[in-house]
């Protein structure tokens, strides 16, 4: 989430209103700063921004009660979207991103916490990353802070299986809600200046609404369970 406050201002001046020439669904060859984020939020469709924002709500509030279906649909998108990149040079990316989220789905549904660590393991890396961009330090031993970051949440989800995964689908589901309402935002051209200005001459709001909807939507989760079960029993894996 940190990696929000990245920002280059020089060149955020120059692209925020530009079209990433490789669309949206193409990642930097760097670690993605603001700008990356910037050029995303105009390249986003509007059909792929709205159904962010429904999606990224029910794994806000409701991720620990459907953390299965959830962390499936997780593993599928990364399935395909490894089919997608593999068919770069043999074609066909349709069936090559279909096929890879089917098998990804299928190789998660009987490792399921399993998985959930390594979903975790994935937050703790760009967290990692990303603390170490934010401190200044040597770009070229960023791996270090990801391969920290990866034992740590990834170790976490076996230690505090129903916290971690309510901390991890509370951020993953503000990361949606915010980046689909940015997108939806950006789509109204006289909107669109003052949001981009704001957000390079502050970059901190950006990584700061992130922060507060993932912290409402964990103690949101936390109250729900506990309503629902206050002897507070240990949950079901």
């Amino acid at each position: 989430m940190l990696m929000l406050a990245q920002a280059n201002p020089a060149a955020q001046a120059a692209t925020t209103t530009a079209s990433h020439p490789a669309g949206w669904m193409n990642f930097p060859a760097h670690w993605p700063g603001q700008t990356d984020l910037l050029l995303w939020f105009n390249d986003m469709g509007a059909a792929v921004a709205l159904l962010l924002v429904p999606l990224g709500l029910v794994y806000l509030l409701f991720g620990f009660y459907l953390f299965k279906p959830l962390v499936l649909l997780n593993a599928a998108f990364i399935g395909a979207m490894v089919g997608v990149l593999v068919s770069g040079k043999t074609g066909g990316p349709l069936p090559s991103g279909i096929l890879g989220g089917f098998v990804a789905a299928a190789a998660t549904y009987p490792l399921m916490k399993w998985a959930v660590a390594l979903m975790g393991g994935l937050f703790g890396a760009a967290l990692g990353f990303s603390l170490w961009r934010t401190f200044g330090l040597e770009p070229g031993f960023a791996w270090t802070g990801g391969c920290m970051g990866v034992i740590g949440c990834g170790l976490l989800c076996f230690i505090v299986f129903r916290g971690s995964v309510m901390a991890y689908t509370s951020l993953q589901g503000s990361v949606m809600v915010v980046f689909g309402l940015l997108s939806l935002a950006f789509r109204y051209q006289d909107f669109t200046p003052r949001l981009s200005n704001s957000l390079e001459v502050k970059p901190f709001l950006l990584p700061m609404c992130i922060f507060i909807a993932t912290i409402l939507g964990l103690i949101y989760q936390q109250s729900s369970a506990l309503n629902a079960n206050p002897a507070g029993g240990p949950p079901k894996k």
